[in-house]
């Protein structure tokens, strides 16, 4: 038995209900935490150093309101102090990669929905998903770190401020958002799209969902469309599609930071200084695109 499984059967052995449980355990995806399906169950095991930047007590509350509001799983247990989780299962369901978005025809709809019941349920999160703030602190924790940021970044972080004054200009009531929504996050069962890990999550303009999804889905421009009017039932209104592609190149300046703490975290789960360096270039070709100052120039008016 591995270390982790070890840890996993102890874990189990210590949650009400789940003491003595027998079942294979099955290691599944998962960047920075332990994730392993017993059964009917999915074990979730915190990764080493994600107390740094993850508040395990907002994350429960909001899995928990996700779950209610028919968008996440049910929680069986989670613990805040300690991180560990356990929700039920999703059977005969497909993770999603950028391929599967790709290839399962309505995929991009069904998250298009799955967001929209989710932001239009009412829940509320403890945490409030403040982009620059977030950016501030990420930067702050990396200044103790032996990381190098990418060259520039700085002067990008500065570029973004007309993005912060244009977002300021016309502020947006915040709704429960998932704020993390990679691919492996959603859980396909053809009729229905499940969203899973809730670490990130806070109350926050429902259009960062959306555009995060499109960037970390690779989507194309006819899955953005599919997306939107699955969401709105119709055309989206200007405002908020300028908005969805705006946070296309934040949520890749602010994912770079992350992706170098866990670099020097000595994450071993990728490459994230080629991760880091690759958000960061994405970042700055989409700010370059004629349609993002197009859309910036729709939030300044």
């Amino acid at each position: 038995m591995s270390t982790e499984e070890a840890r996993a059967r102890a874990a189990l052995a210590n949650i009400p209900n789940l003491t003595g449980k027998t079942d294979p355990l099955i290691r599944l995806g998962g960047l920075t935490n332990i994730v392993f399906q017993a059964g009917e169950y999915v074990l979730r095991l915190p990764g080493d150093g994600t107390e740094e930047y993850i508040d395990r007590a907002n994350e429960a509350a909001a899995a928990q309101e996700a779950a209610r509001a028919g968008v996440g799983p049910e929680v069986i247990h989670a613990d805040a102090e300690s991180g560990i989780m356990v929700t039920r299962f999703i059977a005969n369901a497909t993770t999603m990669t950028p391929a599967g978005f790709q290839n399962r025809a309505g995929a991009a709809a069904r998250a298009g929905k799955a967001f929209a019941r989710l932001h239009r349920s009412g829940a509320q999160f403890p945490a409030r998903f403040e982009l620059f703030a977030m950016i501030e602190d990420y930067l702050r924790i990396l200044s103790t770190k032996d990381v190098a940021l990418p060259a520039g970044y700085h002067d990008v972080v500065a570029e973004a401020d007309a993005v912060r004054q244009a977002l300021d200009r016309d502020p947006v009531p915040p709704v429960a958002c998932h704020c993390d929504p990679l691919c492996e996050n959603f859980l396909d069962t053809d009729g229905k799209m499940w969203i899973v890990d809730w670490e990130y999550s806070g109350m926050n303009d429902p259009m960062w969902d959306l555009g995060d999804l499109s960037v970390e889905g690779e989507f194309d421009d006819a899955q953005d469309a599919e997306m939107l009017t699955a969401y709105f039932d119709g055309e989206p209104p200007a405002r908020d599609h300028a908005r969805m592609v705006i946070y296309k190149a934040m949520c890749d300046l602010l994912w770079t930071l992350w992706g170098l703490i866990q670099l020097a975290n000595n994450n071993p789960a990728e490459d994230f200084r080629a991760y880091a360096d690759g958000r960061f270039a994405r970042c700055k070709a989409l700010m370059a695109k004629p349609e993002f100052a197009r859309h910036l120039s729709v939030l300044s008016r």
